[in-house]
This record gives structure tokens, sequence and C-alpha cells, in this order.
């Protein structure tokens, strides 16, 4: 057992559980068949191209029947991915005999049916931001989805059985959650927490709240309203094919660009860009039009302030920022959740998961390995998560 994250969690009293938490659930799925600009879709998870796209669309909930009725159903010890060392993939272990971290009043106990990966759980395993980090050893993950087994004595919005996600640290570079989401229970503060759409199944949803609340907060951020153009750097990824969706179907954006790998144009396309520019085969300094935002989730900063209108703005995700671009680090919050579920649910905006996904528990370290090959589209989804 690793004593050091036990010591930190131990505290709290936690009863066993009666009976394997694996028999209290069950997940069913029904998924009509409907069309997005011309293409045909089927079950929750599709593909376009025959290979590289898996897109949620209005799919019934994969809904998890869990008849958790008293804290005799929570284990004080669970199983969850750990690092002790900072390093490469080949630190991470999966451990059965970790503490089931403890509720404060403000907090619930989830019991977590999927997670995902992002690009800063693998720069904060690799120590690239040690220095405000949580202390080690850590159970990494940000994005969660899965069913509320305990509430603390100050919640209010939420109760035992409900299908919640979240971003679970408020702050991912200052003093992230020591236990992260990779886990069979995470402990999440209510105000980072909203209700799972209705329409999509966990693994749909556990790929959404990092990105799309960066997407949202750079858009806010740029002052992005209804008329103003955009284009978006890297329109396959995570954050891309978030911006995309926000950019045309929330903010009523009149003209969306966004770059894209040859194979991944009918992608961005479908997702509402109304230019797709292969940037393997297209300079984007060569561009005709200037846009009044660019939101470059790639690395292209001393590019992207080339191509915006005088006035416009750049935000910049990763890589060398230039002037008048900037950079921000998303704040989590349930409220952003809670505001585009809505869309989420009305199918304006679709998760996007990796078609080599979703990945299994098991294969974690696997899920990791393919994200920072950087040639994901979309979200890295682990599911299911017993």
């Amino acid at each position: 057992m690793n004593t050091a994250l036990a010591t930190t969690t131990a505290t709290t009293p936690v009863l066993r559980r009666a009976t394997p938490l694996l028999h209290h659930c069950s997940l069913t799925t029904k998924s009509p068949v409907f069309r997005l600009n011309g293409v045909r879709f089927g079950s929750s998870v599709q593909k376009i191209s025959k290979k590289f796209l898996r897109i949620s669309a209005s799919s019934q909930s994969a809904s998890a029947a869990v008849n958790f009725t008293a804290d005799a159903t929570i284990p004080k010890e669970m199983k969850a991915w750990v690092y002790s060392d900072y390093g490469g993939v080949d630190v991470l272990k999966l451990e059965s005999n970790i503490a089931v971290p403890e509720v404060k009043e403000d907090q619930v106990l989830i019991k977590v049916v999927a997670a995902a990966l992002n690009p800063v759980d693998a720069k904060r395993r690799q120590g690239k931001f040690k220095a405000t980090d949580s202390p080690l050893p850590t159970v990494p993950g940000y994005d969660v989805a899965g069913v509320v087994v305990k509430v603390g004595s100050a919640v209010k919005d939420f109760k035992e059985g409900d299908e919640v996600y979240a971003d679970v640290s408020e702050k991912a570079l200052e003093g992230p959650k020591q236990f992260g989401s990779l886990a069979e229970y995470t402990a999440v503060e209510e105000k980072l927490l909203a209700l799972k759409p209705k329409n999509i199944d966990f693994a749909q949803a556990a790929g959404l709240p990092l990105a799309i609340e960066t997407a949202d907060e750079g858009l806010v951020r740029t002052e992005f309203s209804a008329g103003k153009s955009i284009l978006v750097l890297n329109g396959a990824g995570g954050v891309g094919s978030l911006v995309i969706q926000l950019a045309k179907h929330v903010y009523g954006a009149s003209k969306v660009a966004a770059t894209a790998s040859t194979g991944k144009l009918e992608l961005v396309r479908s997702l509402g860009a109304d230019l797709a520019i292969d940037y393997t085969k297209e300079n984007i300094e060569d561009l005709p039009d200037k846009y009044d935002v660019v939101f470059d989730a790639i690395g292209m900063c001393d590019k992207a302030v080339k191509v915006i209108k005088e006035g416009g703005k750049v935000v910049a995700l990763t890589g060398a920022v230039t002037p008048p671009g900037f950079r921000f680090v998303v704040t989590s919050n349930g409220d952003v959740l809670k505001k585009l579920n809505p869309y989420i649910e009305s199918g304006k905006v679709k998760p996007v998961v990796d078609p080599k996904g979703p990945f299994p528990f098991s294969r974690v370290a696997d899920a990791f390995s393919y994200l920072e090959t950087n040639h994901a589209t979309g979200k890295v989804v682990v599911y299911p998560i017993p």
C-alpha cells in the first residue's frame, strides 16, 4: 500500500461496502439516427470517413442505476492510478489499496464511471509545474463523470444518485487535487459540478469539462460575440473541436475557419467550420481573410497574430506567446457546464471521443502514451472504471 497517500485520506471513517460495487451498476443505451450537415450518424458513438472519428450526438444516456443506500456501500480502499515521482508514462502504477478520499462539507464523493485525459495531465506528471503542484504521490486526472454516492453537510444542490460531471480541480496548475479522477472514487467541490447532460453517456460526458470550459473561457476573454469571425488552430483537437461548436452554435459567429490535417477536414466541417484549412498544404499566413479572433490550440502564436484584423485578439493555449496574443489557465466552474448543458442536450454541441478509445481502466498508461503523440482526435477517454 502507498502509505504516504493513504495517510492523507484515511482520517475519515468510512464503512466497508456490503456487496461488490459492480453488482449495483447496469448500463443501457438507445440512439436514434440523424443527419448533421448531410452526414448520416447512427449510434451514440459513430465514425465519419469510416476510420477517424467518434462523434457523440443525440443518443440517450447510458445511465448507471447505482443503488447506493448508505455509507456501508463505500469501501475504505479503492483502485487508483498513482505516481510517486515525476517522469514518463512508466511512473504510473495501478494500485488496489488506496484510501478513498475524505469528503469535506462542501464536497460530494463521486463513484467514477468515466474519466478523460488532457495535455495538462501529461505535463503535470512530467513535473513541468512541480513548484505549484500538490504533494506527491498523485492520483492524476481532471475530467470526471460519475454518480454521487455521498454529500457533505453544506452541499445544497446535489444528492446521492445524481449523475454528474466536472473538472475536479478549480485551478489546473495551482495546487490541483492530489486525488484526481483516475480512480474508483473522487471528492469534488459542489461549485465545480453540474448534472450530466441527459442525452449523452458517461464516456462522452467525461471528455467535456476541462476542454469545454477552456473553450468557453477563451471566447469570453476575447470578448467574442455574434457577428464576429474566428480562426481555430487545431480544430480537431479536444479544445479546438469545442471552440468551433461554441463559436458557431452558442456565440453566433459570422464565420468559423479551422485548421486540421487532410483526414480530419470533414470532421471540422461537420462541427460547424465554414472553412476547413488543410495545414499540411496551406500556410495560414497566406489566407486572404483576416479574423476578429484566432484561438491557437496548437502553439503557432507567431503566425496567428499575422491573420487578425486591426484590434483583433489571439488566445494561445500552448507555445510561446507573441503580442498581442495572450495566455490563460482555465478556472473550473460548474456554472459554465450548467450554462452549456442546454446546448449539449439540444445536440448543438457534441462531444468528440477519439476513435482509439475509450481505453479501459487497466490501460491508462497506454492512454497517456497515445495522448502524448499529439495526434488524438477530440478527447482521450478512460471507460469503464470499475
